[in-house]
């Protein structure tokens, strides 16, 4: 009987865990599993379904921030293009995760793994849910990391995920790095 208890459990929770595997983009209503989303888009939790899994990082491009503008470096580890072709693995669960990077250049390190643990910040009622992630170097605990890294969410289908970092510019406006990612097929 207890078996047969654990399988319906088990089942029930891979119906429900499949028809919840997107989330929509902003300004969408409803989702595959039932619920709506509000004008401003979907909750938290529909956002950590909808980029759970592999992505690769296809480009990443600058919204309001002028040509001449120099950007050193992104999340304190290395220049924009060796993130490009970098695979990010964003595992359900304990959300411990990856970034594989790709690239060969000056400052690039192809081939190298940083660990990361990774979750979606759901803010205030005003506030967008943000992608958000710590480094963690061997031997660290996530609890111990003080240091991270947010993103705006922008979109997400469950084919394609866009991200937008935002930058602030020497005159005291904002711009925006945009990170466009394609999911990795198994």
């Amino acid at each position: 009987m207890r078996k047969h208890i654990l399988s319906v459990v088990s089942l029930f929770t891979v119906v429900l865990l499949l028809a919840s595997c997107g989330a929509p983009k902003k300004g969408t209503s409803g989702s595959s599993s039932g619920t709506s989303t509000s004008a401003s888009g979907p909750s938290a939790s529909q956002w950590r379904s909808g980029v759970k899994g592999n992505w690769v990082l296809n480009t990443v491009t600058r919204e309001d921030i002028p040509a001449a503008y120099t950007i050193k470096n992104i999340f304190d580890e290395a220049p924009v293009d060796c993130f490009v072709g970098s695979i990010w693995n964003l595992p359900g669960g304990n959300y411990r995760g990856s970034i594989t990077f790709n690239a060969d250049g000056t400052l690039c390190a192809n081939g190298a793994v940083r660990t990361i643990v990774w979750s979606i910040y759901g803010g205030s009622a005003v506030d967008e849910p943000q992608f958000q992630f710590k480094k963690i170097y061997a031997g660290d605990k996530a609890a111990n990391v003080t240091t991270g890294y947010r993103m705006n969410l922008s979109f997400a289908d469950g084919e394609t995920l866009v991200m937008k970092m935002p930058i602030p510019l020497d005159n005291g406006q904002q711009g925006s790095l945009v990170f466009n990612f394609t999911k990795v097929a198994k």
